[in-house]
């Protein structure tokens, strides 16, 4: 364990902020070192005198605008996923790592030498699949290096490994989990008694509601872990033992915008304002990830002292049918509460202005059923008239997808007559 702050070693909030004041003029001196601070920062060490650093702040900065130390004592570069088109930088000395791997290993359901963990996010140039690996590397677990952006790893064989290796605990996407549950199933296994061997899936990346994280559970017969983070920042926040998500405020300071006014403040709801505390290659000042949060003070029953967060994503984002406005989050909440007899699991919705249509997998024998209940749940939720379609398995979520082989070959030039020479460059 590092001489940084852990879990257990505050009371309250008064002393987390202790922490964040203590260390917060070493960070200013890690920024003024950097060529986008060095200019930009008053003479004051107070959040409060500067303007949030942007994720557009960061693609002017490329690559390495934000650079606080020398070149050569950086242990990794990454950048995100680039949903703007642009790329966004980030980079790590050995000790950012220590602090990056310390925050995710953060787990209520923890990672330790007798764990078989299963890594299914990417590797590549992001961060999630680094820092998992990393922070299980250094609990002693033994790592499945599973990536999901390689022709190396179908589904088939995800659902393999887990079973073969008995995997213990997984990271990944929650939609991950549910297509995992498909493989499963069309390879003949049951997934709440044929993988006895797991404890946990450990799950972040994209906004969950509680009722799919219910699904995922009674599908699989184990917790669902919830975790919050960024390229840009590693692990923020992570869920306790009474099933809050909260941010880690002894190693980073959070804040909230508010985007109709720009006021900046210690909690409520808004935009996420994040100062990390010891991040030394890129230091961050106010950065603003953009995402909509709930962050709130409140006291928890397991301890931590530490704030709550709800991460909302885009689900304030919806769109408007008939009198209503339908967004994903609250269409998951309908589609998710459908008895789990009905098996249905992938879905997906189009809104137009005067009516919602919805298709979801379903099996024949609960067609009937499903598509009802669906559409009065849709009725009194929003107070619109849905098309409820149920469509065969497979055909969302292809059954080909969930079934195919291994795709990847090592380059060559040279084939028998027999041999498929159209292959000659196909390799992961």
């Amino acid at each position: 364990m590092s001489d940084l702050p852990q879990l257990g070693q505050w009371r309250d909030f008064d002393e987390v902020r202790a922490i964040q004041d203590k260390q917060l003029p070493a960070v200013f001196a890690w920024a003024r070192r950097s060529p986008f601070y060095r200019d930009r920062l008053p003479d004051s060490e107070r959040l409060a005198d500067l303007p949030p650093t942007t994720k557009q702040d960061l693609r002017d900065a490329y690559p390495f605008g934000l650079l606080a130390v020398d070149r050569r004592e950086l242990a990794t570069y990454h950048e995100s996923s680039g949903t703007a088109g642009a790329a966004t930088a980030s980079y790590y000395t050995e000790q950012d790592w220590v602090d990056l791997a310390e925050r995710y290993a953060r787990k209520y359901i923890p990672i330790g030498p007798d764990d078989m963990f299963f890594v299914r996010t990417p590797y590549a140039l992001m961060i999630t699949g680094h820092l998992a690996h990393r922070a299980a590397r250094s609990h002693g677990a033994t790592v499945v290096p599973g990536d999901n952006r390689s022709l190396a790893m179908p589904y088939s064989r995800v659902v393999r490994v887990l079973h073969d290796l008995g995997v213990t605990l997984t990271w990944s996407l929650p939609t991950e989990t549910l297509i995992w549950a498909a493989a499963a199933r069309l390879a003949g296994y049951r997934p709440d008694q044929d993988f006895p061997n797991l404890r946990a899936f450990y799950v972040g990346g994209e906004p969950l509601t509680a009722v799919r994280r219910k699904r995922i559970s009674e599908i699989w017969g184990v917790p669902v872990v919830e975790e919050y983070g960024s390229t840009e920042t590693g692990s923020l926040a992570g869920e306790c033992p009474e099933g809050h998500l909260h941010f880690w405020a002894d190693r980073a300071i959070p804040e909230v915008l508010d985007p109709a006014s720009g006021r900046i403040g210690p909690d409520g709801a808004g935009q996420l304002v994040v100062t990390p505390l010891f991040r030394e290659a890129m230091p961050l000042l106010r950065y603003n990830l953009e995402d909509n949060v709930e962050l709130s003070y409140r006291d928890c029953a397991c301890g931590w002292a530490l704030p709550t967060i709800r991460v909302l994503g885009r689900s304030a984002f919806g769109y408007p049918v008939g009198s209503a406005r339908v967004s994903q989050h609250d269409l998951e909440e309908v589609v998710f509460s459908l008895p789990v007899e009905f098996g249905v699991i992938f879905w997906r919705a189009r809104a137009f202005p005067d009516r919602l249509h919805v298709e979801i997998e379903v099996a024949p024998a609960e067609r009937p059923a499903a598509c009802a209940a669906l559409t009065q749940a849709i009725r009194e939720r929003f107070g619109v008239e849905p098309q409820v379609d149920g469509v065969a398995p497979g055909t969302l979520v292809p059954h080909r997808l969930l079934s195919a082989p291994q795709d990847v070959l090592k380059p060559r030039s040279l084939f028998g007559p027999d041999e498929d020479w159209d292959k000659a460059i196909l390799y992961g």
